[in-house]
């Protein structure tokens, strides 16, 4: 028996009846001989975590634009916080763990530079719009390695997809997410009870809120600070979802009203608020101009880009490419390309 086929035993014995199980899988894209270590979950959360794209995570905006402090969040540790939560969660509720780990790090790889701000961009550039949900799975189906994909298991697939909920319920509603796992189901929550609490903090810290201001109900149910109300959302989806015999996520009308209530007032008085938004109406401008310049600009394509594609193909090349930008990036090469440089010669 090989140590693949021996974790899978130990799968097979420990989770719930209701879990993901890895010799189980609907497969991958293409058909590939087993690792003989990994079971296929792991051997996909590996892949994820070695790409190149979620290397470029730690350089994007979570909330606060290229932020220069050493302790706000970026898009990559955020995709660690969702992680911790999930893998929180998964284990509570014996459901698959290397599932799990590899949705949370896989969910946002697709995100532009500069946050919601660029997606909304290449949203209104695009033909067929921009969503950065589909993106995460062009990612790891298409561009990585060199165009050939990570070739991901249909369970990562599908709950990478199925992650994204806006500002939509927490909890899967009419079937919504019929198809997709319980740990991809468990991802989903988990991202919106990091982003809740961590944004909150980030929010304190940069000075735009304080503890003082955040609703009433917030400050009763989930607590004032990030370690108390992740503790008390974890605790109650496992609380109540284990009261079902763990068939389904469940959580009491009492938290998720704390839960809609402090995302509310993060719209209204974060990711709105004029002093955080500004920038992002800058950075606007700058998506907008390098994905115009590539689509116009022959030579500019090709130097950053690559060979030429079919017209027809030309503005999807163009977002993957701005789309897989670090903040950083982009606004180095829109420096490069549209403002003037002085003279250094002597």
């Amino acid at each position: 028996m090989s140590l693949r086929q021996e974790l899978e035993r130990r799968e097979n014995e420990w989770l719930s009846p209701h879990a993901a199980r890895s010799s189980q899988s609907r497969g991958r894209l293409r058909p590939e001989p087993e690792c003989s270590l990994r079971p296929a979950f792991q051997h996909d959360r590996d892949r994820i975590l070695y790409c190149k794209a979620f290397r470029r995570l730690k350089h994007k905006t979570q909330v606060f634009l290229a932020p220069t402090g050493d302790h706000y969040r970026t898009r990559l540790t955020h995709t660690l916080e969702v992680s911790q939560i999930a893998r929180t969660l998964a284990r509570g509720l014996r459901l698959n763990e290397d599932l799990t780990e590899a949705i949370a790090l896989g969910h946002d790889l697709g995100h532009t530079p500069f946050g919601h701000a660029g997606e909304k961009v290449l949203d209104r550039l695009l033909p067929d719009g921009f969503r950065h949900w589909e993106q995460s799975l062009r990612v790891v189906d298409v561009l990585e390695k060199d165009g050939q994909g990570l070739n991901l298991t249909e369970e990562v697939r599908l709950g990478i997809y199925s992650h994204s909920k806006g500002r939509g319920a927490f909890l899967p509603e009419n079937g919504e997410m019929s198809g997709v796992s319980l740990e991809g189901q468990l991802v989903r929550l988990a991202d919106v009870m990091a982003y809740i609490a961590h944004d909150t903090d980030d929010a304190v810290r940069g000075g735009v809120i304080a503890e003082g201001d955040l609703p009433e109900v917030v400050r009763r149910v989930l607590g004032p600070r990030l370690s108390r109300q992740i503790d008390t959302m974890v605790r109650d989806l496992l609380a109540q979802s284990q009261a079902t015999g763990g068939e389904r996520l469940v959580m009491s009308p009492e938290v998720q009203e704390a839960m809609w209530t402090l995302r509310d007032f993060l719209y209204q008085r974060v990711y709105d608020n004029l002093e955080v938004h500004g920038d992002f109406i800058k950075a606007s401008k700058v998506i907008t101009e390098l994905f115009e310049r590539l689509m116009a600009d022959d030579e500019f394509f090709s130097a950053q880009v690559g060979p030429l594609p079919e017209a027809r193909d030309r503005a999807r090349a163009v977002a993957d490419y701005v789309a897989g930008m670090t903040d950083r990036y982009a606004l180095t090469l829109y420096e490069q390309t549209f403002l003037p440089r002085p003279w250094a010669r002597f």
